[in-house]
């Protein structure tokens, strides 16, 4: 049998075209996670086939490569004529938990892979449709690629592939009402007049809430097309908490109708001797409803949640995003300017412990938070144009940075006794180095600071 010998170079992860090559043999070979220099000796699929004729295959095959995030449509569907209407869609933002890390799939023409849910109760509708589906014969015995079976097999079990029976039970839609316990009622602050008239609600859930695990079990499927890494929930566990939003709406016959538009998970870890520390887990605002506002609304749900309970330690985060991270800070911000310890003549005193007491206790932030709050505000209140004043920010953000290399100070004193030179020599970070690292973390600091500062200005 032929062979060919394939050898990633160094560049590997600089080449788009090797993660998405047309030829679906070769396509199997390629992932994120080749090491450069590695070399592949493999039998040819054919003993005919030589690199030529793979070259060909592949170009002609290229045309039935689909970039999964372009194929993929999800709906909201409110009413039958959203299902012709194309702005009613929406895209994900990533397809690599479902479709693999090279976000393709090959073997059609045109495809469209649907997946619409109606907007109150989450029926579920999955289908596709294509122009052309390629010849196996053409691309040497290899099959298309499973379509259909990677999105079901993250779905409920309960979904529809009939488009007629998800039609008839949007009609269930009309009775539907949210779960839980109401715990917030609002209108976006917008510039929008149509966005500014429209009402929301928060609704305050527990595992055991009626009606809210079967619910939660179409509403998380949401996560793998919008947020990296995502993993299901065990919402068998007592501690998970769920703070759902939904848009209340007049449908054209006048009646309230529902439709979600985002949630949030919590989980409330246990804290010596009979406290708690709520850690939010997820947050998503569905793409119809980004832009409004609705993120920072429900992070203050939590908030209004928490903050009188007199158990709670304090809110932290799992593991959040760039996008969550601003808009915490946001948020954290606007509640902290609030207090005495953080108006500007305080602010350019520098950061005090009273600063972090008084934000832990009106509003259950942790030190860390409370730093980096206190780090935006000054910010805020200082002069830029003013070469001293904002000298002296500079060098206050970069003393906290410095912390890192104090501890390590502090250990190499304790090598010098252990350590011969040349070993020593091989611990120690530069002065130069330290320098550089300082500069470039304070200024990617700055820079997320100042997107902040940007919103906080349209309050």
């Amino acid at each position: 049998m032929s062979q060919i010998t394939i050898i990633f170079g160094a560049n590997v992860a600089k080449r788009p075209w090797l993660r998405t090559v047309a030829n679906p043999w070769l396509r199997t070979l390629v992932s994120d996670e080749i090491n450069p220099g590695i070399v592949f000796s493999l039998p040819l699929p054919h003993s005919t086939m030589t690199m030529d004729s793979l070259d060909i295959a592949g170009s002609a095959q290229q045309e039935f490569v689909t970039d999964s995030n372009e194929a993929l449509e999800l709906k909201l569907v409110r009413c039958r004529e959203d299902l012709e209407r194309d702005d009613a869609s929406f895209a994900p933002e990533m397809s690599h938990q479902v479709f693999g890390d090279t976000e393709t799939i090959f073997g059609y023409k045109g495809l469209r892979v649907k997946l619409y849910y109606s907007a109150a109760r989450l029926a579920t509708y999955l289908g596709m449709t294509y122009e052309t589906k390629i010849d196996p014969k053409k691309s040497q015995g290899v099959e298309p690629d499973e379509v259909l079976k990677p999105v079901a097999d993250k779905l409920p079990p309960k979904f529809f592939t009939n488009i007629d029976e998800f039609v008839k039970a949007l009609d269930k839609d009309a009775s539907f009402r949210p779960f839980g316990e109401l715990h917030h009622t609002f209108s976006p602050n917008s510039t929008s007049d149509s966005d500014a008239s429209r009402t929301f609600e928060i609704y305050y859930c527990t595992a055991q809430t009626p009606g809210l695990r079967e619910y939660h079990q179409a509403l998380q499927t949401f996560i793998l097309w919008y947020i990296d890494a995502a993993s299901y929930i065990d919402v068998d566990d007592d501690r998970w908490r769920f703070f759902l939003c939904f848009e209340r709406y007049s449908s054209a016959e006048g009646e309230t109708r529902y439709a979600i538009a985002g949630y949030t998970t919590v989980y409330e870890y246990y804290a010596y001797p009979c406290n708690v520390r709520p850690r939010i887990s997820q947050m998503l605002v569905l793409p119809p409803f980004q832009k409004m506002g609705l993120g920072a609304e429900m992070l203050d749900a939590v908030y209004r949640h928490y903050i009188p309970d007199t158990r709670v330690i304090d809110i932290t985060v799992e593991d959040p995003s760039d996008n969550f991270t601003r808009l915490r800070d946001f948020v954290d911000c606007r509640n902290c300017a609030k207090l005495a310890a953080f108006q500007p003549k305080k602010l350019m005193q520098g950061f005090v412990p009273e600063m972090a007491e008084e934000a832990k206790k009106c509003l259950k932030l942790n030190s860390k938070q409370v730093r980096r709050v206190y780090e935006i505000l000054r910010l805020k209140a200082t002069n830029v144009s003013d070469k001293e004043e904002y000298r002296n920010f500079r060098l206050d953000v970069k003393r906290r940075l410095y912390t890192p290399y104090q501890k390590e100070d502090s250990d190499m004193k304790k090598l010098l006794k252990v350590l011969r030179p040349e070993e020593l020599a091989l611990s120690v970070t530069s002065r130069e180095q330290r320098l550089e690292t300082l500069d470039r973390l304070y200024t990617q600091l700055e820079e997320e600071y100042k997107h902040v500062l940007e919103r906080l200005a349209h309050l």
